[in-house]
């Protein structure tokens, strides 16, 4: 089939959809928890029950939650969930497709949006098949990445078998890049969708910047704060940003590292690194001060299948320095709002870290650009995008096995 390139910038007037849908969204991770997935999800759930679209949002219950209101059109269904070792606060859920069966027979959705491949949402997959219902799933992460990066290579062929088997059996898989698509396509995955993500620049804004915040991690107006937002981890490469930060302090010894962000990593890092700032989990505006008060980020990950920092970051008025995929590809313009050096590169990362941090003029420069760049990624544009998508699985119809024709013509906005 042809596969479809959804990119989207800001677009003046919301597309008036020809009828009020029934969506079903199913994920294993959805907002407080704090991660890409959760947030770039919750953009979606959010957007299309503005667009008068009655959600359905079925994720595993945390602990000690209550189900919340959140208004008509809009309904919760907390499933059986477990802890996730080693990551806090965040829980898997568990097989429930006989309890999924009986909730859509007794209310049939129009359409099933599953974002995640854990035991929740193959139960989801399983059962909208067993219904006859149309289902669209994301790609979000690359699990199939992370095992090399915890001595589990072996790990690697039987994963990506498994998801690969998961996405072709829906009607349509979306990823957020085009070279994610063509990665994908080269192992077998059909009916990839390129739908590109986008960044609230109203939170992210350079002007959430606090004087008062970088005061407390020890720096002066003119000194240099690199950050690095996000889990720390084994699969974020950060034995490559202590290499940068390391190569950055000696062009500006007066420049301090911030981590915002938990994980595993956590106590060796702040053994390698006792001099940096360790702000742990933030969250909404604590968050969105902490990425405006640096000057620069260093987004070291070769996992990503997006990287919703870069954008973030961006939007901030920060340059990034990260490698030449995902995000940063599609919308870094090297040496005007940031720098990418080519993928796995690592002595040309450490290189390119020192010589932006090199000149904070230009460095600020850069994130002033990056702001402007950023302002082009709506939201609004990327959900009325996602709409369209789903429309038109719903308008080519459920047959017994997922050979729909998607009847959408290759479109970059």
């Amino acid at each position: 089939m042809n596969n479809i390139d959804v990119t989207a910038k800001a677009s003046p007037f919301p597309r008036v959809p020809r009828r009020p849908l029934k969506l079903a969204f199913v994920t294993e991770t959805y907002p407080p928890e704090v991660n890409g997935v959760a947030a770039t999800l919750s953009q979606i759930v959010e957007g299309m029950h503005r667009c008068q679209h009655d959600v359905q949002l079925i994720r595993p219950r945390q602990q000690y939650e209550a189900r919340a209101d959140r208004g008509p059109g809009f309904q919760e269904v907390l499933m059986r969930g477990v802890p996730i070792p080693n990551y806090p606060g965040l829980r898997m859920g568990l097989p429930g497709r006989r309890r999924l069966v009986a909730l859509w027979r007794a209310q049939r959705p129009d359409a099933v949006h599953i974002a995640t491949e854990g035991p929740l949402g193959w139960s989801a997959l399983q059962a909208a098949r067993e219904l006859g219902l149309p289902v669209v799933s994301d790609f979000r992460t690359n699990f199939h990445a992370y095992s090399q990066h915890y001595r589990l290579t072996w790990l690697m062929r039987p994963i990506m078998a498994y998801l690969r088997k998961f996405h072709n059996l829906a009607h349509c898989t979306m990823v957020p890049t085009a070279a994610l698509q063509q990665d994908l396509e080269g192992h077998g995955f059909e009916r990839l969708v390129v739908v590109s993500r986008g960044v609230d620049t109203q939170r992210f804004d350079s002007l959430k910047r606090s004087s008062t915040l970088r005061q407390s991690w020890g720096v002066a107006e003119d000194d240099l704060v690199v950050a690095c937002v996000g889990r720390l981890a084994a699969e974020k490469n950060l034995d490559v940003l202590l290499k940068a930060f390391a190569a950055i302090q000696c062009v500006r010894p007066e420049a301090r590292l911030v981590l915002v962000g938990d994980g595993p990593m956590r106590a060796d890092l702040r053994r390698r690194c006792p001099q940096a700032v360790f702000a742990g989990m933030r969250v909404g505006d604590d968050l969105s001060a902490h990425y405006a008060s640096a000057d620069l980020l260093l987004f070291p990950s070769l996992t990503e299948t997006f990287g919703n920092v870069t954008t973030e970051a961006m939007a901030s008025g920060l340059a990034v320095v990260a490698f030449h995929y995902a995000a940063a590809a599609k919308v870094i313009r090297g040496g005007e709002n940031g720098v990418t050096v080519p993928f796995g590169d690592e002595q040309a990362y450490v290189k390119a870290a020192a010589a932006t941090a090199s000149d904070l003029a230009t460095c600020r420069q850069m994130g002033r650009a990056a702001r402007q760049a950023a302002l082009e990624l709506s939201w609004d544009a990327i959900v009325n995008r996602f709409e369209s998508v789903v429309e038109s699985v719903i308008r080519d119809g459920v047959s017994s096995e997922p050979s729909v024709v998607l009847e959408a013509q290759r479109t970059a906005i």
